[in-house]
């Protein structure tokens, strides 16, 4: 068990999502900092590494196929379906939810001041998210998916504009942790999406609304750190060696 405190937290959600559940629980990041190891991880002393891998264990035991293999699905496959299912939500979500947080402001700031921060905190982060999505659908992506075809044809990829292609990665990971520390303020603001006693509906469907954002970002982020991004490099790798 101790070579398996030395894993990084990416790797277990990587391999299994189910696991994610158990990191969630115990308030591991495990999307924009799963390059921790578990060790790393549990050095806050809120839970030792032996108890959390043995709750993993207990994950990984359970009968039933682990959600959705994206270990097994080609590079440029994952950045199309990275695409259409996690950068399409967040601009179908983003309008309705800036709605409902300038109303939840008008009405109910006077009573709960912390409204305004959200609503600040997201339309922060509803900014930088479609900015950093341009440049993955437009750069980055495009990149990785010619890549991975000239890899299927055993050619070498065409030169890219940026270098290498962990030149961008980095970039991107790092704007994922601003996204994720954004959020981890959110969530904490909000007593974890809990709407207060006197909150109307729309203040709990602005809740559950943000609540349900924060998980897609977290399974968007953690395809792209843990699975997409690792595999680019290495492919970049092999293939100009």
């Amino acid at each position: 068990m101790n070579n398996l405190k030395t894993k990084k937290v990416g790797e277990f959600v990587a391999e299994d999502y189910r696991t994610a559940a158990v990191f969630q629980r115990n308030g591991i990041d495990f999307c924009c900092k799963g390059g921790r190891t578990i060790e790393e991880a549990c050095s806050t002393g809120k839970i030792s590494p032996d108890t959390l891998l043995a709750d993993l264990n207990d994950v990984l035991k359970q009968s039933g196929e682990p959600d959705n293999d994206f270990q097994l699905v080609k590079l440029d496959e994952l950045a199309n379906y990275i695409v259409d299912k996690h950068h399409r939500y967040i601009e179908a979500t983003t309008p309705a939810l800036r709605q409902f947080l300038d109303k939840l402001c008008k009405v109910h700031g006077s009573r709960h001041p912390e409204l305004f921060e959200i609503n600040e905190l997201f339309s922060r982060s509803a900014g930088e998210l479609a900015a950093h999505m341009k440049k993955e659908e437009l750069m980055l992506f495009p990149y990785i998916s010619r890549m991975a075809q000239a890899n299927e044809r055993g050619e070498a990829p065409e030169p890219s504009p940026f270098g290498k292609v962990e030149n961008p990665i980095m970039m991107m990971m790092h704007e994922h942790e601003s996204e994720g520390n954004i959020f981890e303020k959110i969530s904490e603001l909000s007593a974890g999406y809990e709407a207060p006693a006197d909150g109307c509906t729309t203040y709990r469907v602005a809740y559950t609304m943000l609540k349900e954002f924060e998980a897609d970002l977290h399974r968007h982020i953690h395809l792209e750190n843990n699975i997409l991004f690792p595999k680019a490099i290495a492919m970049e790798r092999e293939l100009v060696s």
